[in-house]
């Protein structure tokens, strides 16, 4: 249930002092959220010490729905217009609604993320430092410490930090085993508590039989164009699939931010849009590694190398494939295509088209420049492409994410954040 919170008494004292004061800063350059979202990009996706590597992206996106969520309420409560996600705060005329956002974002980060914790306060001492003070930065600041305040308690005991064991299942045809000698990828995913729905809700069918003609055609394109030499693939295709390589938290969250810019969103549609993405892109990962592991369908790695095992007289096994890339958790669903159906699907649902302008930035050297969608169908096929042609997914299992998971983010823009948009 969601928390709440009603700062009539808190802020009572002061409301008469910030009548007519200014809701906003004068501060330079992006809108507060969309300067926040940036923020909480580089807390969130920081390495996890003791590693070095950045965090997940599947992982990374319920503490995003978590700030952005906790910044919309900041909002909802100082601009009006929207209708609380997880905390309804009452907040004063003419309170800040810049210093609600920088409070709401830092308080949230700090608690989840305390090892960036130096970071963002220096981050969030700089801002406010834009911001005059007095009662309306004052008033500001509480309504944002209230909003994450709801956030982190509604959270609480969301097994986002537990540490889940890997279990590795009796190994055979079909079975899932790590391709790689660390732990695979996001274990404790499946079990994180999601935002808006309960138990596994939106787990899809199974993925098809070892036996049937459409597994052998996916294995025998796999052979032929995902390999990590010796490929089909043409210089082009190599680069795409490098391009899609890189992190996928990040290149979405920069190219929302640019999607925002682009169509010119002041704040509080801002953080409408913001917050409906990361909250529906989250249900979408949590729906989608419980679905993994729950499978546990095997990589085309041990699906070629074993294909002897698999009772289908259509493939044919060789012992010397290996892919262009590595995915080190289970194969069905798509990770990446239910990221990108995540995103997608609630631009769609936002604009009322499919035809939104998206550019993806290139974040490896081997991908290339950034790219830009004028059709988000466009993206959607390229990532299927791309998860093929580095020999990391079935194409069915890359169609088959991108027709089942898009419901969830209709869902959660139909049911929380897209109600009262008009």
């Amino acid at each position: 249930m969601r928390l709440r919170i009603g700062l009539v008494t808190t802020l009572a004292l002061i409301t008469a002092l910030v009548l007519g004061a200014s809701s906003s800063s004068s501060a330079p350059g992006d809108n507060a959220v969309v300067h926040w979202s940036e923020v909480a990009e580089a807390a969130i996706s920081a390495p996890t010490p003791p590693s070095t590597a950045l965090r997940p992206p599947a992982s990374s996106t319920p503490l995003a729905a978590m700030v952005h969520g906790a910044i919309y309420d900041a909002v909802a409560a100082v601009d009006g217009g929207l209708e609380p996600f997880a905390t309804r705060v009452s907040a004063p005329p003419g309170a800040s609604a810049d210093a609600a956002v920088a409070q709401a974002a830092r308080d949230v980060l700090v608690a989840r993320i305390p090892a960036q914790a130096t970071n963002v306060q220096n981050a969030y001492d700089a801002f406010m430092s834009g911001i005059p003070a007095g009662p309306a930065k004052d008033a500001g600041k509480a309504v944002g410490a209230a909003a994450a305040a709801g956030m982190l308690a509604w959270r609480m005991g969301d097994h986002f930090d537990d540490v889940v064991p890997y279990v590795q299942p009796t190994p055979g045809p079909g079975v899932f085993e790590p391709i790689a000698p660390t732990t695979p990828v996001d274990v404790k995913l499946g079990y994180v508590t999601p935002f808006t729905y309960t138990g596994p809700a939106y787990r899809p069918a199974p993925p098809y039989a070892l036996t049937s003609k459409r597994y052998a055609a996916d294995v025998a394109e796999l052979q032929a164009i995902g390999r990590a030499t010796g490929s089909s693939r043409t210089d082009a295709q190599t680069q795409t699939a490098m391009f899609f390589s890189g992190p996928a938290f990040v290149q979405f969250s920069r190219g929302l931010r640019g999607v925002v810019k682009a169509h010119g969103l002041e704040r509080r549609e801002s953080a409408r849009l913001l917050g409906y993405t990361w909250v529906a892109v989250a249900d979408t990962m949590i729906a989608c590694w419980e679905a993994k592991y729950h499978y546990m369908f095997w990589r085309p790695n041990h699906a070629i190398q074993r294909a002897d095992t698999d009772g289908n007289p259509d493939t044919s096994p060789d012992s010397t494939w290996l892919p262009l890339l590595v995915g080190n958790h289970p194969e069905y669903p798509s990770g990446h295509a239910c990221f990108t159906a995540g995103v997608t699907t609630s631009l769609e649902q936002y604009f009322h088209t499919r035809k939104v302008q998206l550019t993806i930035p290139g974040m490896v050297a081997a991908g290339g420049p950034d790219r830009t969608y004028g059709n988000l169908d466009d993206l959607v096929k390229e990532v299927e492409n791309a998860r093929v042609w580095g020999g990391l997914h079935y194409r069915t299992t890359m169609q088959e994410t991108a027709k089942q998971f898009p419901r969830i983010a209709k869902d959660v823009g139909k049911n929380y954040f897209l109600k009262d948009k008009k």
